[in-house]
């Protein structure tokens, strides 16, 4: 299993990493760290080193009842470190976490080779065909309503069946448009209740028969610290708990804020199975 990221054959059939980098001032976890290019780098660099295959960058904050800011503001804050990323890491594999097409052709004409969308283009009508005409790995995440409404009352008949059907739905219109590139995320945390966001980590393996590449995102969020009683910054080893289970469940790429610990689960996992 490999995706095409700038003319680099990525494989996936050993689990990879993607490291979080959060330019936004108010995300759950790192809101308003890394607003220096001095951070920024240093941070970037921190990542790579302990080996982190591809950086996430996002500039617009989904948490719950997040404050929406508008395109020109996303591009304001994302540009500029696109372009700082590129000129000092040439080799770096940037991911963008944007639900807007016109943010995902800035960037990836500034440097970037990935787009992370949590609404599967449900935010924008124009992100399939950008992505098509692009030809760039497409992730599409799970999303029940908006990042200001998603966890207002999530319901589900049938949690599991209901976004595998969903994600066959998007699929079928995906490869219609000629694109092959395609990485699937469930969402955790993005329209579903604490027992939701169990149930789909415990039912993971079943994504399996989409047969695309699994990204997991759990990394410091609500259904670990609120499951603990606890605070973000405390949740290191819940992060690499579930990580784990997401592993033996068939995750392909681990999308974290701590890449070391996810690298020492993935080698962990690949030892037991090898």
């Amino acid at each position: 299993m490999y995706i095409n990221c700038k003319g680099n054959l990525i494989d996936l059939s050993s689990p990879k990493v993607m490291g979080i980098l959060n330019i936004t001032p108010d995300s759950f976890y790192d809101g308003g760290k890394f607003n220096s290019d001095k951070d920024i780098l240093n941070q970037t660099e921190k990542m790579l080193s302990e080996g982190a295959t591809f950086i996430d960058v996002g500039a617009y904050s989904s948490r719950p009842s997040a404050q929406h800011i508008s395109e020109e503001e996303e591009l304001k804050r994302i540009t500029p470190v696109i372009e700082l990323l590129s000129k000092k890491f040439p080799d770096i594999l940037i991911s963008i976490d944007t639900f807007r097409s016109n943010v995902v052709k800035e960037c990836i004409n500034n440097g970037a080779c990935m787009i992370n969308d949590i609404s599967a283009g449900s935010m924008d009508d124009n992100m399939f065909s950008t992505i098509a005409k692009l030809q760039v790995p497409y992730i599409m995440m799970h999303m029940q309503g908006t990042p200001q409404n998603m966890q207002n009352n999530p319901t589900y008949e049938d949690i599991v069946h209901e976004i595998i059907l969903y994600f066959s739905n998007k699929i079928s219109q995906l490869r219609v448009l000629g694109i092959n590139d395609i990485i699937i995320d469930v969402g955790f945390g993005f329209g579903k209740t604490l027992e939701q966001n169990y149930k789909l980590l415990n039912e993971l393996a079943l994504f399996k028969n989409l047969d695309l590449p699994i990204l997991t995102g759990i990394s410091r969020k609500s259904m670990l610290y609120k499951l603990l009683d606890t605070t973000p910054d405390r949740t290191l080893n819940a992060t690499t708990i579930t990580n784990t289970i997401a592993l033996l469940n068939g995750t392909t790429i681990l999308r974290v804020h701590d890449v070391k610990e996810a690298n020492e689960a993935i080698k962990i996992t690949q030892f037991l199975r090898s």
